[in-house]
């Protein structure tokens, strides 16, 4: 039996044992007490309205440090405020001396507190990195600020532009920004450095709370469009407390990249009335209900150790700390679109968001608001390609017996014949790689695209504004050999009649050739679909480079200078940076997405077939323009230095070079200004910058094996297998 001492031992510890907080319905008595309102104390402890309701409500508790500042502050209530029915306990306690002095004097917090009150609009509604609110409570509760990092793990990048990058657009209904990074303690990272509670112990309730409580989304980008769904990632913690496996399992979850069917949690998920794409649970798995009116309810989920951020995309990113990942999306969001699955399918879906299909229209019989066609979009219903501009696989083709050749407007991959080298250029002791920015991303500005469906003709003459595909014979025409053809993908001379689109054939013309087609198919409707893509991602792209030091200002040697060290600067931009450059490439591929799976047979249908933006001409122009865009560089550098080409790649030229740098080798005017016309460096799209050097002699080596220099010009990668 215990002794009397021990007994008395477990007693005093248990009285000097003090609570942390008084229960929830005291904590708001007491700010009642005082005066203040939850705006107020939200504004003074960083955090949100719903946040200090939760702490009211005991819903949440606070976290270190914003915990030691309520507790000063409730402490400091209690001396002066004390319950008139209940003697205080504990470091609640006051004798009733101090507490009639209190009562009787002026109701104030302490100096410190009352500064941070009084410094607080009361109709605002602060949210760190959010920008002001209205006081109207927003259905999000946010936890406690915590450290971005846990003790013991090191940052994962410098934030130079933290605050100026991540922050996203004031909206009172979104005021936790577009996306949050879920943690396996319930900690949610969100944009600007906010961490909210999440308590969520199921994907329902995680979608639940997502919707109703955490202030997650984005507004619309077009005023047609719909406001982005709010992101949820989840980090390999997060998913095993979610109950769903810490990787895909087994090689038919990992083959069809989704749980299947009878996992518990996608029966949790229908039982819960909620529903899945047609993509199933996968690493981007879309989450919803049926729309109530103009309320969606539907949630993005990213799972990142299923391989949700691809390594070639974001770089490094999946390997971040959660707040470091929030950051890096965060920007991604604020100056692209929340990301809804791969860079590729985030590509596309901007084109959409910019360029909504349907728009309110009122309908002059019944009066009644309708949905509408918007002009200069791509509409509601996929077209049919003509059968020159699809894919061997595809129905049109397959079901018509089309035997008739397809458009091959690809992008170069180029090696110049090494009989062509000169003895001058092979004692040149450099090959210097240059790298065009987001050259597709500079051709889609101004492209006129075709918006109906194609009509087909004979013996059209040919109009370079009409934009379609043209069946000509170009073969006739004879260019330098030191240079690639501008007709084809591999440079090769044409052999007989082939299609082209439009842009192909007008360089053609350009050029000083006479252009006869035999047929084509043409589109009568037409728009610059692509122009705030375009817009967008530019001002993505040059802000983004700006924010890591690289700015239009620069002179070139400054440009090259900054080049070198930006990616060492911020990591994490660094990664948003290599996003943008894979959302323009990817976004222009899904627009000839080809059928996926062992199990699909030509003639068949596929699952992008049934999107408006199922559109290959559309993608051929692209490439065209920027194929004919890198000639006429090569084609002017020629005229302008006498150089040529050794290689192309897509956007990459390898020249022979006299020094290690560009600048030994581009034009420049007396003034010092580059040359109008030729390759020039700089940070837009368009532009160039230094994308790796070597030796002329590895370049020639290369050369004669039939490997191609711009592919290994970058060096660390220059790894030659047999199955280039």
């Amino acid at each position: 039996m215990a002794s009397e001492e021990e007994l008395f031992a477990n007693i005093d510890a248990l009285l000097e044992e003090e609570p942390q907080l008084p229960p929830p319905a005291e904590r708001a008595r007491l700010r009642e007490a005082a005066g203040i309102t939850q705006a107020r104390l939200a504004q003074a402890l960083k955090s949100t309205v719903q946040t200090i309701k939760n702490y009211e409500n005991g819903r949440s508790e606070p976290k270190s440090p914003r915990l030691e500042a309520y507790q000063r502050l409730l402490k400091g209530w209690a001396e002066k405020y004390p319950r008139p029915d209940v003697f205080p306990l504990g470091q609640w306690a006051t004798d009733h001396k101090r507490a009639a002095q209190t009562e009787a004097g002026p109701r104030r917090l302490a100096p410190d507190h009352t500064a941070a009150l009084d410094a607080a609009e009361p109709t605002v509604r602060p949210v760190a990195a959010s920008g002001p609110e209205t006081t109207t409570p927003a259905p999000a509760p946010a936890a406690p600020e915590r450290p971005a990092r846990r003790a013991g793990r090191a940052a994962t990048s410098r934030r130079p532009a933290a605050t100026k990058a991540a922050a996203p657009a004031v909206d009172p209904r979104f005021p936790h920004g577009p996306l949050a990074v879920l943690d396996g303690d319930g900690s949610a990272y969100a944009v600007g450095g906010a961490v909210l509670d999440c308590p969520a112990t199921t994907i329902p309730e995680l979608v639940e709370w997502t919707l109703r409580e955490s202030g997650l989304g984005a507004p619309k980008l077009n005023r047609y469009g719909k406001d982005s769904d709010p992101l949820i990632v989840l980090t390999a913690a997060a998913a095993v407390k979610l109950g769903l496996p810490e990787r895909l399992e087994g090689h038919e979850q990992r083959r069809s990249l989704r749980l299947p069917e009878e996992h518990p949690v996608v029966k949790q998920v229908a039982k819960a009335k909620w529903q899945l794409t047609q993509r199933g649970f996968g690493p981007w798995a879309r989450i919803y209900r049926k729309a109530q009116g103009r309320d969606r309810q539907c949630v993005q989920l990213a799972i990142l150790s299923w391989d949700a951020l691809d390594e070639r995309s974001w770089p490094g990113v999946s390997e971040m700390e959660p707040a470091d990942i929030a950051r890096v999306l965060g920007v991604y969001a604020q100056r692209v679109i929340t990301p809804r699955g791969s860079t590729a399918v985030s590509g596309l879906e901007l084109m959409t968001a910019l360029r909504p299909p349907t728009k309110p229209e009122r309908d002059e019989e019944t009066g009644n608001w309708i949905s509408a066609y918007n002009p200069g979009s791509l509409g509601t219903e996929p077209m049919d390609p003509a059968p020159p501009e699809a894919t061997p696989e595809h129905p049109v083709v397959v079901q018509s017996g089309w035997t008739g050749g397809f458009l091959n407007e690809e992008a170069y991959q180029w090696v110049r014949p090494v009989q062509t080298l000169s003895d001058e250029e092979c004692t040149l002791p450099f090959a210097v790689g240059l790298d065009l920015n987001t050259a597709f991303l500079a051709a889609a500005a101004r492209l006129v695209v075709g918006l109906s469906a194609p009509d087909h003709f004979h013996a059209p003459k040919f109009n370079p504004k009409i934009p379609g595909s043209w069946l000509a014979d170009l073969s006739h025409i004879e260019l330098d050999p030191r240079l690639p053809s501008p007709f084809t993908p591999d440079g090769s001379r044409p052999t007989g009649p082939a299609w082209y689109q439009t842009h192909t054939l007008a360089y053609a013309q350009e050029l000083g050739h006479d252009v006869h087609p035999i047929e084509a198919y043409l589109r009568r409707e037409t728009g610059a679909y692509l122009d705030p893509w375009h817009d967008r991602l530019k001002n993505a792209y040059v802000d983004t480079l700006a924010d890591m030091g690289v700015t239009k200002d620069l002179d070139d040697a400054a440009f090259l200078a900054a080049m070198e060290q930006h990616k060492q600067n911020d990591p994490a931009l660094a990664a948003v940076l290599s996003a943008i450059k894979a959302t323009v490439k990817g976004g222009v591929g899904k627009l000839r997405e080809r059928p996926q799976g062992k199990h699909y047979k030509e003639g068949e249908t596929w699952p992008a077939l049934a999107r408006p933006t199922w559109r290959p001409d559309i993608r051929a122009a692209v490439i065209s323009k920027a194929r004919v865009n890198m000639h006429r560089k090569l084609n002017n550098m020629a005229k302008m230095t006498g150089l040529f080409p050794l290689a192309v790649l897509s956007d990459c030229v390898v020249y022979p070079s006299p020094g290690e740098s560009p600048l030994d080798f581009l034009p420049y005017a007396a003034s010092g200004k580059p040359q109008p016309g030729a390759f020039r460096l700089g940070p837009t799209p368009g532009l160039a910058k230094l994308e790796g050097v070597q030796s002329m002699l590895w370049a020639v080596d290369l050369m004669e094996k039939g490997l191609n220099p711009a592919r290994h010009i970058k060096g660390g990668d220059a790894v030659l297998d047999e199955g280039e």
